[in-house]
């Protein structure tokens, strides 16, 4: 990432904290008072990007989507679902097993 978007992103979101709108004249304004120079699209793309988005909303949801997509993808039909959700049990279970074999053959990290 660039500076020019960081400042913007920045900008972003001392007007979404303010519960300002954020249009490109405002994130403007803000890089000026900053000292900040970037690139004269970058708070265009920024403010068009952001106009129907609640960046507070984005901002303290950014970890509920992560939970939805696994509990989706475990709760398939009965069938090709069901050997879909063991085999990454069967990884899981061989990643453990290699892992100990490792600390079998006396090759420890911290010997």
């Amino acid at each position: 990432m660039s500076n020019s978007e960081l400042a913007c992103v920045y900008a972003a979101l001392i007007l979404a904290d303010d519960d300002v709108a954020v249009t490109t004249e405002k994130i403007n304004t803000i890089l000026k008072a900053a000292g900040v120079e970037v690139e004269p699209y970058w708070p265009g793309l920024f403010s068009k990007a952001l106009e129907s988005a609640n960046l507070k909303d984005l901002i303290t949801n950014v970890g509920s989507g992560v939970g939805a997509a696994p509990a989706a993808a475990a709760a398939p039909s009965a069938g090709a679902g069901a050997a879909a959700a063991a085999a990454p049990a069967k990884k899981e279970e061989k990643k453990e097993e290699s892992e100990e074999e490792d600390d079998d053959m006396g090759f420890g990290l911290f010997d």
